[in-house]
């Protein structure tokens, strides 16, 4: 499926909406000089829509099996993988001190947004990577980042997070696996984990597998969880493969979507493992690998979305049908026009929530700021469900926009929709992040949030006589959501949870209209008609989500299971 990168959208994004100049201004990110990004971006691009889109089907009609214990990929996704690693493109992010790049994590965001939307199977791959390679940057002893760093930033070893078995999903704290001191400094690792992603490959020398594991005076619950580095092939001493560890892969899963990426149920028998952070401190590592996995899956959903609205775009502009004006296609229809304008509003929204994320995630690193990393930790459970969701909504209307042909597979439209259909469960459901935002990221009393509810209103408040029809929608719907997010913090957990998944997709409305408004702002034309689409038509969605937080939990739980069951 032919693929065109959003170069010119991340650009603009960076250089007048989601205030990267101020990355680019510290001397952690010095090196991020436009010239730099621009060659980034550009060889990036390169990368994904050339050899990258061209794995897209046959990832999806050749899917990963394993055949006698062996993993066997994809058709091309060997040299696609390849390309990716000698690119550098897997440490773009990493510390210098073991082959990165160092490079700002909104630059990574960037192209890990082109490689989903070029192929979402490879992408999961070195996504899970960067993710472990960040969990062992922050929590590893020294030992094991000298082994493991350095192999896992040049591909030449790739990584996996290991969390859910069969009976422990999103309650992680009710694991089995179990890890026995060996006495020489390792550990034994026995259990089941299922859904890895990327378990096990063809193409890359080893599968470093970080573990959640329970040691034997581990207590109960996920306070008594310790994470553990459990290698396919155990490295020697120099650096060199040794033997085959104690685990497999017992299968694969039959999925909806994702083909290409093979998703194993992992048999841990007595695998050497070793500690990663402190005895039963697992979930504190584990979680710098989510949180950093769950900004990568919001640029999972967005890239979808937007390969699925280039598709859709190209099929309406080519399509004759009825007695349309102009060309006669089917672009020039007005549901047609009104699907395509949601598509591409809500995909510039969603990059936009997801950039400036990744950005207030850099001006902490660099800075310390404390302000930046309340406001990176407020962004990211928006981030990850609304772009998902973004994603989900823009690949069902491409198969809308298509017609009867977007129901055949040949068109390639509903792939789409069944490979993104996973990124609103994995790395937490969305659910479970509305949850997080409205009562973790709300123990501040609502601080952080607030703080950002203010500087979306000084905007608007000094730009009110630029474009007032622009501007005094965007200040309104940010003083209701103040007004709700006031009633919520005053609320019991039942209360706001009820109202959970609304609120923070009113919150994403109330982003996005920011993010369009100050991109209007910068006098293009097609950006202004695009905003006003979105401020107009979307934004006002923001009022009625904001009315469904406020009723609270009360004739929720009130409705029975016999009543649903009726």
């Amino acid at each position: 499926m032919p693929f065109r990168s959003p170069v010119s959208d991340f650009r603009f994004l960076m250089d007048h909406v989601v205030g990267f100049d101020q990355v680019a201004g510290t001397e952690r990110f010095a090196d991020a000089t436009p010239d730099t990004c621009d060659a980034i971006l550009t060889e990036a691009a390169k990368l994904c829509d050339e050899i990258l889109a061209p794995l897209q089907r046959p990832g999806d009609l050749h899917p990963a099996k394993l055949e006698n214990g062996v993993v066997r990929t994809s058709p091309g996704f060997a040299d696609g993988y390849r390309a990716i690693a000698d690119g550098g493109w897997i440490g773009i992010s990493a510390s210098p001190d073991h082959g990165g790049m160092g490079l700002p994590i909104t630059l990574a965001t960037t192209v890990n947004e082109m490689m989903a939307g070029a192929c979402l199977s490879i992408q999961l791959n070195p996504l899970m990577t960067q993710g472990q390679i960040e969990a062992l940057e922050h929590h590893a002893s020294d030992e094991i980042k000298e082994r493991y760093l350095p192999k896992l930033i040049s591909g030449e070893w790739c990584g996996t997070m290991n969390l859910t078995e069969p009976q422990a999903g999103s309650d992680v704290g009710a694991l089995r696996s179990k890890a026995e001191p060996n006495g020489d400094g390792s550990y034994a690792i026995s259990g089941q984990k299922i859904y890895i992603s990327w378990g096990d490959n063809d193409f890359t020398e080893n599968v470093c597998h970080l573990v959640l594991a329970r040691l034997p005076d581990g207590v109960p619950g996920t306070k008594g969880i310790s994470l553990f580095m459990v290698p396919k092939i155990i490295p020697n001493e120099d650096g060199s493969l040794g033997d085959r560890n104690s685990l497999r892969v017992v299968s694969l899963e039959h999925k909806m979507g994702l083909h290409g990426s093979p998703t194993a149920v992992m048999e841990y028998d007595g695998a050497r493992g070793w500690l990663v952070g402190q005895e039963h401190g697992g979930m504190a590592a584990m979680f710098t690998m989510m949180n950093n996995a769950r900004v990568g899956v919001a640029t999972q959903g967005i890239g979808v979305a937007e390969a699925a609205y280039q598709h859709a775009l190209a099929y309406a502009m080519d399509r004759k049908q009825g007695r349309a004006p102009g060309t006669g296609a089917i672009v020039e229809h007005a549901d047609v026009r009104r699907m395509l304008a949601a598509m591409k509003a809500d995909t510039f929204a969603a990059r936009a929530i997801t950039m400036a994320n990744a950005v207030a995630i850099d001006m902490e690193t660099a800075t310390g700021d404390e302000a930046w990393g309340a406001r990176a930790a407020l962004l990211t459970p928006i981030s990850k469900a609304f772009g998902t969701d973004v994603g989900v909504e823009v690949a069902a209307t491409g198969i809308q926009t298509h017609g009867g042909m977007g129901f055949i597979e040949e068109t390639g439209a509903a792939q789409y929709a069944r490979d993104v259909r996973v990124a609103t469960i994995y790395e937490g459901t969305n659910g479970i992040q509305a949850m997080d935002l409205v009562a973790r990221k709300m123990m501040d009393g609502g601080d952080a949030a607030f703080a950002l509810l203010d500087e979306i209103e000084a905007h608007a408040e000094a730009n009110k006589d630029a474009a007032p029809d622009l501007v005094d929608p965007v200040w309104q719907a940010c003083e209701t959501l103040r007004e709700t997010t006031e009633w919520l913090v005053a609320q019991d957990m039942d209360n706001r949870f009820a109202g959970a998944v609304p609120y923070l997709r009113a919150f994403a409305r109330v982003l996005g209209g920011h993010y369009h408004l100050v991109a209007a702002l910068q006098g293009d034309e097609a950006r202004k008609r695009l905003a006003t689409f979105y401020i107009k038509r979307l934004l006002p969605e923001h009022a009625a989500l904001l009315a469904h937080v406020r009723e609270g939990a009360d004739d929720l739980m009130a409705i029975s299971i016999d009543d649903l069951a009726a």
